[in-house]
Formats: structure tokens, C-alpha cells, sequence
């Protein structure tokens, strides 16, 4: 007989199990909330009033359109969506039956006719509005009738955000006043705030349900993607769009000439954004020559196989200012001569000391030639070529030109002031600058970039430096033209003399005609455009890159390019890299962007010259060691 036994059941404790599985369900919801994507892009908070609404920190109003002009003109939402505020705006579009429309058109034609008919009879005055209303509607019924325009629904609105209600009214009241401007009417979305913020989120739902009738003519007005845009099929990349993130892709030489000039303070990325489009201009078959006052393009000239030229004292190089280009045209070759006794005597001028600061005060370099010294210059020239058998003759400019050299003895055996003119020029043919200018040129460039370097000149000798090596590129591109750029840094001290700026507006004004694209570089802006010959040059240039600028350059620009309040006050605030393209009569907000291998050729920066050296010298050893190792075991060190 078996024993048996009881085992009472524990008792359960339900309200521990209902609680496990309620923390089980708050873990399980928890862990799902912080993965859903919402909570990732979903504000703090939404605060909802009558007239705005708050999204965390920031205020945010709604307006709608409900009021349009009799036409509506392409691009007339431009300024709204280029406005330089946050805003958010949405379209939505409805199609109408045409049938339905053409039903109710014949409908208000009729009641319209009806309206004008009692006016007569009764005597009244022709009410313009309702003429013009029965023909816009006789128009609309033709054209729906045949096909060629279809009806819509079309409601439009604005959601707008500040960090303040007071800023929020001043956006209000600027977009009301542009909008006003083409007789369009907006209105905020009182006591449909919620509806206003849900009518312009990315979700795509109408909850505002405020229309209006568009016709698809003025419904094409609307297209959105009007701002600012210089993208071409063809060209290089400058930098992004910071409009709209396009990318600002174009050719220069499209425009009216190929001129161009940049102007910014020290650091802000002026060289670099240079030296970019010439790197990229260069891979579409275009030559580059570069005037460098700094050594800032040996890096990227050496990187691309470039003829580097370095002029100095102590250098072998020479470029001789009496050289006459080879030109074929018919009616160049009879002025070349000519021509250049002008540039000549500019130059003359500069070496001589009688050329005149273009600066505030009128400093005068020294005294200034006479009416007779000019003359007794001119007649000294024409008898210096001749006595190298050079005339206006076409046929005798292929005989070596004379030196300065020979116009020194020229001058030194003339009557009048030919003696005390030569004694003002010895310095250049046996005295303290004397060889780099005074003798036969020994340089014949022929590369797709040329650097012609004058950082290690005398500052005295600098502006003459920069006459004769332009003047030189003058008679080259004269002689072979083909699409070329050229770019003078520091342009400035060119133009603080009358002689050599009225030689690069000369530049400026002919380029076009030999296919050559002149970029002017310049820091100093107040020297630069402190004269009427520098003013020229920026109106003969069709693209304009303005960078960051000191403050006290900020007013000038703003007067010479006519830049809005907002312009003005972003150009001194600007970041390295961003600045405003103007290219003819379009201008952008553009950030500049370089390949990794671009920046590596083309930085300034120190710190990053130094990463660049540092990772050089890291690769060079890389590099070295397995040769080590393979001669060391030949020799039987290691195996």
C-alpha cells in the first residue's frame, strides 16, 4: 500500500507578473521609439497660437497666396525663393475638367454681358474691369476649346521661421513687400497655423484647401528652380552653388570678353581659386602665363611640366622691351612698330622716374619728362630702330631689334636733352639694374603654362619688371594666338602708375580680339580702385570674383558693383573659399571645391604645406626601405 503525499500549490503572485510584463512592454516600446526615424527629425516641442506656431526654439507663420495680377510674368517668384531667409514653400496643382470650365466660362461671359447691357440702359459710365474680364474669358474659352491651354487649381504657400516673433514680423513684412511688388497677395493662415505647418512639410497633404485658377500660361510661371544659375554644357567647375547646391560649371570665354578679376584680403583664397581654374582651364587645351610676384605657382608649375622663368638680378634670364611681335595680320604688322614706340615709351617713362603715382596724395616717383625731353624720346627710338634697319617697313621687323643699350648711346650722342635722358637711363645699361633689360632676349616660351617670377626683384625695379614681361606676352599672344589666360597677381602695383595701368586697360579693352582671357589679382583694393584707368579695367572685365574683405574695402566694392545691404554684409563675413561670382549679368553665391590631388598642388597654407611635406617624406622612405633589404640580403647580411 502506497503512501501518498499532498503538496499544497505556492500561491502566484499576480500583481509581480502583470508588473514583469508591463516593464517588459515599456523596455519593448522604449527600445522601438529611439529607432523609429522620427524621433530623430521630430522638434523638442510644437507650440500652436493663432498667429504663429513654435517649433523648440524657433517661431514659424504660414501665409497662403489669394490674390493674383491679370498676367503673371516668368520668374517672378525668382526673388521669393532666392529671398536669403529660411523659408518652406509648397505648390499644389489640381487639374480641372476642361469641359466643366469651358461650361462655367460660357456661364460668367454671359452674366458679364448681362451686367454691361443693364449699365447701358441705365446709363451708367463703361466699367473697364468687366470688358477686360469677358475678354481674358472669350481668350480662355478659345484656347481651352482647341486644346492649347488646360485649367487648374493652384494653391501656394509659405511657411517662414525666425528665432524671435520680432524677426518673424520683419520676414513677414519683406516677403509681403516682394511679393507686392507684382501685385500678388498673401495673407498668414490665422487660426490655421497647425493646418499651415502640416500644407508645407514634406508629406505632400493639402490641409489648407486655399486655391486659386491658373491657366497652364500662367501656371508655368510659377516653375520653381529660378535662382541664380551659371551652368553651362560645356567649361570648368568653378564651385558649388550655395543657392541651390548646383554646380557652377561655365566657360569664360563665352561671355562678352574673357576678362576677369578677383579681389580679396590676405588669406581668404584669392591664389587658390586662381591657380584651380587655371589647373582645370589647362586640361581643355587652353595656355596659362602667370605674372608672380610671391613664388606662389612653382609648386603647381613644376607639378604640370611648366616653364618656370625667374627674373632677378643675378639671373640669366633677359627679355629684351625692343622686341616687335611676328604678326601676320596685314594691319597689325604696319602698326606693330608703331605700337610698340608707345608701349616704349610708357616703359621709358617708369625707368626714368617721370611716372606718376596713381595714389591718394599724387606721389611723384621723380620729375616728370617735359614736353621736349618726350620729344627728344621719340625722335631717340625712331633712330634707334632705324639703325638696327627696323622700319614701318613690315619686311624689316625679322632683323634683330636694338637693346637698351643702343638707345643709351642714341641718346648720348644726341643734341637737346638726349645727353641728360641718357644719363637717367645709364643705371639700367651699366649701372646698378644694368643686364636683365638691357640685352638681346634669351627666352622663348613654348609650354601650356609659363610662371614668369619677380619675387626676388628690388621693389624699385618691380612695376618696370611687370611692364616689360607683360609687354613681352603682348607680343606673344599677338604673334600665336590661340585661347590663352593670363594672370597678373598683385595686380595693384601696376596700377599705382599712370604708364602701366594705362597699359593693362589697354590689356583689358583688346584681349577679346587675340582670344586672351586677362585675370586681375588684387588685395588692395582701395589702391586699385582709386584711379579711373583701374575702374576700367573691372568694367572691361565680364566676370568678377569678390572673397572675403576688410571692412574698410567693403564700401567700395558695394558702390563699383552695386551690391544689395544683404551682399554688402556678408562680404566682410565670408569664410576661406566663399565669395560672389558675377559672370555678365548673373551673379552667385559660390563656394569653391578642390579635388584632394587639386589642393595638394595649389594650397598656401602652412599647415597644410606641412602635412603635404611630412606625407612626401614618409612615402620617399616607404619607398627606399625594401631596396635596403634586397641589397643587404644579396650581400648575405640576412640569409
Amino acid at each position: 500500500m502506497g503512501l501518498f503525499k499532498s503538496v499544497k500549490p505556492e500561491p502566484v503572485d499576480v500583481a509581480a507578473e502583470q508588473r514583469a510584463r508591463e516593464q517588459i512592454e515599456v523596455e519593448e516600446a522604449f527600445q522601438k521609439g529611439i529607432t523609429a526615424l522620427r524621433d530623430f527629425i521630430a522638434p523638442s516641442s510644437i507650440e500652436l497660437e493663432s498667429g504663429h506656431f513654435k517649433l523648440g526654439t524657433k517661431y514659424g507663420r504660414t501665409l497662403y497666396i489669394f490674390g493674383y495680377p491679370r498676367q503673371l510674368y516668368t520668374g517672378w517668384m525668382s526673388p521669393l525663393i532666392n529671398i536669403d531667409e529660411e523659408t518652406d514653400i509648397s505648390m499644389f496643382i489640381y487639374p480641372v475638367e476642361s469641359q466643366i470650365v469651358l461650361e462655367n466660362l460660357r456661364k460668367k461671359v454671359g452674366q458679364l454681358e448681362a451686367s454691361i447691357q443693364i449699365d447701358s440702359e441705365k446709363g451708367r459710365v463703361r466699367d473697364p474691369g468687366k470688358q477686360a474680364a469677358i475678354q481674358d474669358a472669350e481668350e480662355l474659352r478659345d484656347k481651352l476649346q482647341v486644346g492649347e491651354e488646360r485649367f487648374f487649381r493652384f494653391a501656394l504657400y509659405i511657411t517662414i521661421y525666425a528665432f524671435s516673433l520680432e524677426e518673424l514680423e520683419y520676414i513677414q513684412h519683406k516677403i509681403e513687400t516682394i511679393l507686392g511688388q507684382q501685385l500678388v497677395y498673401s495673407k498668414a493662415a490665422t487660426v490655421q497655423m497647425e493646418q499651415g505647418l502640416s500644407s508645407t512639410a514634406p508629406q505632400g497633404f493639402d490641409t489648407l484647401q486655399i486655391k486659386r485658377n491658373l491657366n497652364t500660361g500662367a501656371l508655368s510661371t510659377t516653375f520653381p528652380f529660378t535662382s541664380a544659375d551659371l551652368t553651362q554644357e560645356s567649361g570648368i567647375l568653378y564651385g558649388i552653388n550655395m543657392h541651390n547646391n548646383g554646380l557652377v560649371i561655365f566657360d569664360r570665354f563665352t561671355l562678352e570678353n574673357a576678362n576677369s578679376v578677383v579681389f580679396a584680403k590676405s588669406g581668404a583664397g584669392k591664389s587658390f581659386a586662381v591657380k584651380l581654374e587655371a589647373l582645370r582651364t589647362m586640361m581643355f587645351g587652353a595656355e596659362v602665363i602667370v605674372v608672380d610676384p610671391e613664388n606662389e605657382y612653382q609648386r603647381l608649375c613644376d607639378a604640370v611640366g611648366g616653364a618656370y622663368v625667374r627674373l632677378s638680378l643675378n639671373s640669366q634670364t633677359r627679355i629684351n622691351p625692343f622686341d616687335l611681335p611676328r604678326v601676320i595680320d596685314e594691319e597689325e604688322a604696319d602698326n606693330a612698330l608703331r605700337s610698340n614706340l608707345i608701349t616704349l615709351h610708357g616703359l621709358l617713362r617708369l625707368m626714368m622716374g617721370g611716372a606718376q603715382a596713381q595714389l591718394s596724395g599724387g606721389e611723384s616717383l621723380g620729375p616728370a619728362l617735359s614736353p621736349v625731353e618726350e620729344a627728344d624720346l621719340d625722335q631717340a627710338l625712331i633712330e634707334t630702330y632705324a639703325k638696327a634697319g627696323i622700319t614701318s617697313d613690315p619686311l624689316t621687323h625679322n632683323t634683330p631689334p636694338p637693346t637698351m643699350n643702343d638707345l643709351y648711346q642714341t641718346l648720348l650722342h644726341m643734341q637737346g636733352t638726349g645727353p641728360q635722358l641718357a644719363q637717367r637711363l645709364r643705371k639700367y645699361t651699366s649701372g646698378t639694374f644694368a643686364g636683365i633689360f638691357s640685352q638681346q632676349s634669351n627666352i622663348d616660351i613654348n609650354n601650356s603654362l609659363a610662371v614668369f617670377n619677380i619675387r626676388d626683384l628690388e621693389d624699385e625695379l618691380r612695376p618696370v619688371a611687370m611692364y616689360i614681361v607683360l609687354n613681352y606676352i603682348w607680343n606673344k599672344t599677338k604673334t600665336d594666338q590661340k585661347r590663352r589666360l593670363l594672370i597678373i597677381d598683385e595686380a595693384w602695383q601696376l596700377m599705382r602708375y599712370e604708364d602701366s595701368a594705362q597699359f593693362m586697360f589697354s590689356l583689358a579693352k583688346r584681349a577679346r580680339k587675340y582670344s586672351l582671357g586677362l585675370t586681375t589679382i588684387s588685395q588692395d583694393v582701395e589702391d586699385f580702385m582709386g584711379s579711373k584707368l583701374g575702374r576700367a579695367v573691372v568694367a572691361n572685365s565680364s566676370m568678377q570674383l569678390l572673397l572675403k574683405q576688410s571692412t574698410s574695402s567693403v564700401d567700395v566694392l558695394a558702390e563699383v558693383f552695386k551690391l544689395t545691404s544683404e551682399e554688402k554684409k556678408r562680404l566682410s563675413q565670408f569664410p576661406v573659399g566663399q565669395g560672389l561670382l558675377f559672370a555678365g549679368q548673373n551673379h552667385v553665391h559660390l563656394q569653391i571645391v578642390a579635388s584632394p590631388t587639386e589642393q595638394s598642388l595649389i594650397t598656401t597654407n602652412p599647415s597644410e604645406l606641412q602635412q603635404i611635406q611630412e606625407l612626401a617624406t614618409n612615402l620617399h622612405s616607404q619607398n627606399t626601405q625594401p631596396n635596403q633589404v634586397i641589397n643587404q640580403g644579396a650581400s648575405g647580411e640576412i640569409f
